[in-house]
């Protein structure tokens, strides 16, 4: 069914679209929290008609400009890259992740191109309310851009309202709403627009406390870091409330995933959570790392891995060796069987298409297996696994082995994100308790605190991405297709010279956005209409 895999042009592509998607998530988050930041602020004027808060929305209004614009490149390139070095992938589920996209394009990109304009451009030219509306409107287009790449994104890591068709060996879609309202893309909308807006609202306290330790602009810092820090503190409840849905959802969905981000390698009962925990060395026998890794440190909350994956402090936790070995116990079954069932469904198709190419009489039989729910949820659910199948037993088992994620990297990457977020969050109730004491100015500490948050709120941006994306892997669709089936048969030198070539525009991007807003940082808001 499959060609040969090039493992040189799997590396490439991967490591393509991975420079590809973080580069752009740089920009995006700023994006999506700092345009609702701005209608706040621009809201406030409109209300209270003072001209302050008008040059405070000004001010943040062209910092979200610049980040808009050298945005834009970087996202027109990663949607290129599904039909460049991805084509099987898209082949295969066309039908379904190609709406999605598409309705991004038509509606949010429309959306945000009409409003963006007027946002920028019309004061003084239209009235206040209109100019309001737009600033709005242009907020909220760029968040409706995020929804349907996310429920793209959350169907890849699980697929639903979707029917597998013999004759074209695709997916296609049967419910747009099973796709567009599963749980899995509700949490992954929530969780990642809410972790864009404590990205901004850490920008912008910090930005600000830059000028209060510089003697700038006091006025101006002070009003912009209560409108952020409150802000933040309300986006970074909904985080952890989205957080912890999406641990649910993982733990349900991608138990090897919440396993690895966890380093769970033996499944418990009132399983405790790692808070801190700096993992032992990895074994070198991958048949060995069915025992549970040591920690070098760790510090564990009891019980809470339980709670949080299945709201039981007693509930059972499956580790890397359950979902490996199997665990009849709790009803887990192996991934050897896994690998047997996918392989089976594998030559079932192969079959079909021969019998149908063919005219053979098995025709009628074979197609009736893809209409019978009870075989589609027994056999061509594992239809991904068939990839790692071998005739040889011994082999087979060491392939089941292939199937466990880098486990270093997901529980480093968990870790920090979840760490970072609580300091986030204390942040932004230190800043607001210190400016209604007036006490802030004076407190460089926390100020420059607030300062050197910036490159860490995105170092936690970039983890909780890292997470998502390696921690499900090898599936590029979970349990259906896995990354090294998925790339198109093209020549591995063309995706290395493309991926120089896009990290060389992607810094020269990056270094051309931080020049510019450091320089307006530097330049600071203009006055309006003299001195106020």
């Amino acid at each position: 069914m499959f060609e040969s895999i090039d493992l040189t042009l799997v590396n490439w592509s991967r490591a393509q679209f991975a420079l590809t998607a973080m580069y752009h998530w740089i920009f995006v988050p700023l994006t999506l929290g700092l345009g609702f930041i701005v209608a706040f602020m621009e809201t406030l004027y409109v209300k209270t008609g003072n001209p302050e808060w008008k040059r405070i929305t000004k001010y943040w209004m062209k910092l979200f400009g610049i980040n808009f614009a050298i945005g834009v490149a970087t996202g027109i390139i990663l949607e290129f890259e599904f039909g460049t070095n991805w084509s099987n992938y898209s082949w295969f589920v066309g039908d379904i992740f190609g709406a999605p996209l598409a309705i991004e394009g038509i509606m949010a990109f429309f959306m945000e191109s009409t409003f963006i304009a007027v946002m920028f451009f019309g004061w003084g030219k239209v009235s206040k309310k209109f100019h309001l509306t737009s600033t709005w409107l242009t907020a909220i287009g760029a968040n409706l851009s995020a929804v349907w790449i996310l429920v793209a994104n959350a169907w890849m890591q699980d697929p639903v309202g979707m029917k597998f068709n013999p004759d074209t060996a695709r997916m296609e879609m049967v419910n747009f709403w099973d796709v567009f309202l599963s749980p899995s893309a509700v949490t992954k909308f929530l969780h990642t627009t809410t972790s864009g807006f404590v990205l901004a609202a850490i920008f912008v306290v910090g930005v600000s406390s830059w000028y209060l330790l510089k003697k700038r602009e006091i006025l101006f810092a002070k009003k912009s870091i209560v409108i952020a820090s409150t802000f933040g503190i309300i986006a970074s409840i909904m985080l952890i409330a989205s957080g912890d849905s999406s641990a649910r959802e993982m733990a349900e969905k991608q138990p090897m995933k919440f396993a690895a981000m966890e380093a769970l390698y033996e499944g418990k009962t009132n399983a405790p959570l790692v808070a801190i925990g700096l993992i032992g060395d990895p074994q070198d026998d991958p048949m060995d790392k069915t025992a549970k890794e040591d920690f070098k440190i760790k510090i564990e909350i009891p019980n809470m891995l339980s709670y949080m994956a299945f709201l039981k402090a007693d509930a059972f936790v499956p580790g890397i060796k359950d979902l490996i070995l199997g665990n009849e116990k709790h009803g887990i079954m192996s991934y050897k069987e896994k690998i047997q069932r996918g392989y089976e469904a594998q030559q079932t198709l192969a079959a079909y298409k021969k019998a149908q190419k063919e005219g053979l009489p098995e025709l009628a039989s074979l197609k009736a297996k893809f209409n019978d729910q009870n075989w589609m949820d027994n056999y061509f659910q594992y239809f991904g696994y068939g990839a790692y199948y071998a005739e040889d037993e011994a082999q087979l088992e060491k392939n089941a082995f292939k199937i466990i994620p880098p486990i270093s990297i997901s529980f480093y990457s968990f870790h920090i994100m979840v760490i970072l977020g609580g300091h986030f969050l204390l942040l932004f109730i230190i800043l607001l308790w210190l400016i209604f004491k007036n006490k802030l100015a004076d407190n460089k500490i926390v100020l420059w605190t607030a300062v050197w948050s910036i490159p860490l709120v995105y170092i936690a941006s970039q983890a909780g991405w890292i997470v998502a994306e390696v921690g499900r892997q090898p599936w590029v669709i979970q349990d259906l297709m896995t990354t090294s089936r998925a790339v198109s048969q093209i020549d591995s030198g063309s995706v290395m010279v493309t991926f120089w070539l896009f990290a060389l525009t992607f810094t020269s991007l990056l270094i051309a956005e931080v020049k510019i807003l450091t320089k307006q940082i530097k330049i600071g808001p203009k006055k309006e209409g003299g001195k106020i």
